[in-house]
């Protein structure tokens, strides 16, 4: 397999995965406090929304690369 392959092959994954998902989660640890023996911290959850076009875009790029490589 040569890289343009395997490259198209993962946009077209990470463009279904898009579609599916829609989106992820992380938790980020912010404010930690130490106040003698208690120690305080608060976690943070974010969430990061992936367009609908963006899915597509990269199952269509990853696809146009499959189609359209130079043959070897």
């Amino acid at each position: 397999m040569n890289s343009i392959r395997i490259i198209a092959i993962g946009l077209i994954i990470a463009g279904v995965l898009a579609l599916a998902y829609g989106g992820f989660t992380y938790t980020r640890e912010t404010h930690q406090a130490d106040i003698g023996p208690i120690h305080m911290s608060f976690a943070d959850k974010k969430t990061v929304n992936i367009p609908i076009w963006a899915g597509i875009a990269s199952i269509v790029a990853g696809g146009l690369m499959l189609v359209l490589r130079k043959p070897n």
